[in-house]
């Protein structure tokens, strides 16, 4: 019979040049890693917050824009 071990979740926030470091040693240890990831709707809020955001009047105009 296996003895259970308890776990407790950590979140961390590390520069992405760290990540890789990080991992390695999660692996060694027997850790696992959940990146969280942002959905669609929090990255489009995003982008209309920073002015990524464009109109056409028409398909004309959007394929303009898009050969552009």
């Amino acid at each position: 019979m296996e003895a259970v071990v308890p776990q407790r979740q950590v979140y961390l926030s590390i520069p992405s040049s760290d990540y890789r470091l990080i991992s390695s040693i999660s692996r060694k240890m027997g850790w696992t890693i959940h990146r969280q990831r942002k959905s669609g709707l929090e990255r489009a809020i995003e982008d209309v917050r920073a002015g990524r955001v464009y109109q056409a009047d028409s398909i004309e105009d959007l394929m303009a824009q898009l050969n552009s």
